[in-house]
């Protein structure tokens, strides 16, 4: 079997973290692995199939004769905007796990539950876009079903843990709910969120769009259509809600075609 030299930029990260795990779970064919983060991180360790890897500083040229062949991007959109090219002219695949390439017409959104042909594209700019976590599991369950009874509309609701604002979202949750039962509720630090999380429900997450609609919801409505091909209606309703991990949805379909409903479980 083929391995892989694999770079992660964003390997201190909440998403970094977890990919090492899954890395590890699914037993991906790693040759030679290079954890990548900012300044800040550069020096520190992280552990991954039994051995030590020593985290370096994400520059213009680490990425210059080190032959990477897949680079893994979960820092956030401005570094994939500024790093992500240098990865791809070194030769490496990048996977892009930001929102920065979603929606470029020339790069791939997939899911490759739902459009593994898409994959392909990738060869025109050496990226391939991951999409919104919300997304992701909501187009998993659309995609049969839209090709058993053909989708007219959408309409969801989505609870979102404090993991998908990251490392910092899922500390700040933590240290309000130690304030709480330590009687500082009162005077804990809000920075991650717009409001307090702990024993709270945000009812939206990113910033108000022109149509009313958050950033978060927008990502739903406009990245489902482009995975599914697609262009029915999605209306999208973004929560965040006080847990550490784990994102629920609430969706209610209306289809072009009557539905059995024995097939569709």
């Amino acid at each position: 079997m083929r391995q892989y030299n694999v770079a992660v930029v964003g390997a201190s990260g909440a998403v970094g973290e977890e990919l090492f795990r899954i890395l590890e779970e699914v037993k991906f064919p790693v040759a030679d692995l290079l954890p990548l983060a900012s300044a800040n991180s550069a020096g520190k360790t992280i552990e991954f199939m039994g051995d030590e890897y020593r985290i370096e500083e994400l520059t213009e040229e680490v990425f210059e004769g080190r032959g990477i062949d897949i680079a893994f991007f979960s820092a956030g959109g401005s570094i994939s905007e500024k790093y992500a090219k240098y990865a791809v002219e070194s030769g490496a695949v990048v996977i892009d796990n930001t929102s920065h390439f979603r929606m470029m017409d020339n790069v791939p959104l997939v899911v490759p539950e739902v459009n593994p042909e898409d994959i392909e594209l990738w060869e025109e700019t050496g990226i391939i876009a991951n999409p919104n976590c919300s997304t992701i599991q909501m187009v998993q369950l659309l995609k049969p079903l839209h090709d058993l009874y053909g989708i007219k509309r959408v309409d969801v609701s989505t609870y979102q843990a404090t993991s998908g604002a990251g490392k910092a979202g899922m500390e700040e949750l933590v240290q309000q709910m130690q304030d709480f039962f330590a009687f500082k509720l009162d005077d804990t630090k809000v920075e991650a969120f717009a409001h307090q999380i702990a024993l709270n429900v945000i009812p939206h997450i990113d910033t108000p769009q022109d149509n009313s609609y958050t950033k978060e919801e927008m990502k739903m409505v406009n990245e489902t259509n482009k995975i599914m091909h697609s262009d029915f209606a999605v209306s999208a309703t973004c929560v965040r809600v006080p847990v550490l991990r784990s994102h629920s949805e609430a969706i209610t379909i209306r289809f072009e075609e009557g539905v059995d409903v024995d097939v569709a479980k």
